[in-house]
């Protein structure tokens, strides 16, 4: 079990600008209401895992990230505890909680497996996906094709490529396919958050993006899987560029 202190202490502040309260309920109150407080506190230390502004190596403090977010420490205990069980934060004994940090030779595991299970739930939800269903991913990459002409945002491109690739294992139907490829996807955004300041990167996603939409579009289960594989099999070629 992991304790207030030993997730890094009272001195490992949270940086400061962070918009704690932003998008939290209110933790005093029904049971109702904390209940409902745990997850939008896990979104919130999750987004500042992966937008880097809780870098590879930070200590998850429990209290100060408690106060950073105006809430109780139970519900930021159960996110940094949820954080480790993604493979976003690692616990040490007597150490705490930090950010965990993806080296070179876990990223080619993580990819490696990731292109299988991808082609798996892009091929699964072919058959699946309704018209509803299409038009949201299709509004998913008219976004991302929108910000091509905007300032980069590190953090607006992640988060868009995550939705992506989010709503197609959800809609996949296999929820233990849906739970790893989270883990595994959330691990390849931590390794390299730089990999989005590269236009060329985001045009490339992007392209690619529109191959897997057009597969799924056409129902063929075979034509989804080697679109999506190819796509990871692209971003490994990319990472190893930075």
């Amino acid at each position: 079990m992991l304790d207030d202190q030993g997730m890094g202490g009272q001195g490992a502040a949270v940086e400061r600008g962070h918009t704690g309260r932003q998008g939290l309920p209110d933790d005093q109150g029904a049971e109702g209401s904390i209940a409902l407080l745990g997850p939008s506190v896990h979104r919130r230390i999750r987004q500042l895992v992966l937008s880097g502004e809780l870098a590879p190596g930070k200590p998850l403090s429990v209290p100060a990230l408690a106060a950073e977010l105006g809430v109780s420490r139970s519900p930021v205990r159960e996110a940094v505890q949820q954080l480790i069980y993604e493979g976003l934060a690692v616990s040490t004994p007597h150490a705490g909680a930090k950010v965990a940090a993806v080296d070179d030779e876990r990223i080619r595991e993580v990819l490696a497996v990731r292109a299988v299970l991808d082609g798996l739930a892009a091929a699964t939800a072919a058959t699946r996906l309704t018209d509803a269903d299409l038009d949201k991913l299709a509004t998913i990459l008219a976004a991302q094709e929108t910000s091509l002409t905007d300032p980069t945002d590190a953090a607006r491109d992640a988060q868009l490529d995550l939705e992506f690739h989010s709503f197609i294992r959800v809609a996949s139907g296999n929820g233990c396919l849906a739970d790893e490829l989270a883990r595994l996807e959330a691990q390849a955004h931590l390794y390299r958050g730089d990999l989005w300041c590269s236009a060329r990167n985001r045009r490339v996603a992007l392209r690619e993006h529109r191959r897997i939409l057009e597969a799924l579009e056409s129902g063929h289960p075979e034509s989804a899987r080697i679109a999506a594989e190819a796509h990871v099999h692209g971003l490994m070629t990319r990472l190893a560029r930075l």
